[in-house]
């Protein structure tokens, strides 16, 4: 019992550091931002919102809540679940979904909105994958750290909060 214990704890924070590792770790999102994430980007109605490294789902339960058709992608274990939990208790069940997967290894051509919070280096690298899949007018919204060599359509920085850059494809 405790060997299976101790297996159980070690897939758990593998999880977590193999998701930091591929994106950004796990920091929940505040109320605040969230917020400001969802007016900078004038969310209306039907609008497929990703989000890529989705964490507890606060953010996509939000996007739902205003009529989008939320996603999101998670690989940490724990977090996943608890988005699951969240989802399972919000009204608007069928617009918002997590699902258990590797962002990279998802087609994003349907997308309206992507929504990250990831590290610069992760950035760079997503760069191309966005610039290839991701349709005309598709708007990106990158939390805390710009996109190089992109110019933002729209920058809230607020003084003692986190910035967050709009750009549109």
């Amino acid at each position: 019992m405790e060997f299976f214990l101790l297996v159980l704890i070690l897939l758990i924070l593998f999880t977590f550091a193999y998701g930091g590792w591929r994106g950004a770790p796990w920091v929940p999102a505040k109320k605040a931002d969230i917020e400001r994430i969802l007016q900078l980007v004038e969310l209306k109605e039907g609008v497929k919102f990703y989000d890529l490294g989705a964490g507890d789902g606060r953010l996509i339960a939000e996007a739902a809540k205003k009529g989008a058709e939320a996603v999101g992608y998670e690989i940490a274990i724990v977090p996943y679940f608890i988005a699951k939990l969240r989802i399972l208790f919000l009204n608007k069940k069928t617009r918002c979904k997590i699902i258990y997967k590797d962002f990279w290894f998802v087609d994003l051509k349907d997308a309206d909105v992507i929504y990250f919070f990831l590290m610069p280096k992760t950035i760079e690298k997503l760069k191309p994958k966005l610039e290839k899949e991701l349709k005309r007018g598709a708007m990106v919204i990158s939390y805390i750290f710009p996109i190089n060599g992109w110019e933002a359509l729209k920058t809230d920085k607020n003084k003692g909060r986190s910035s967050i850059y709009l750009y549109e494809i």
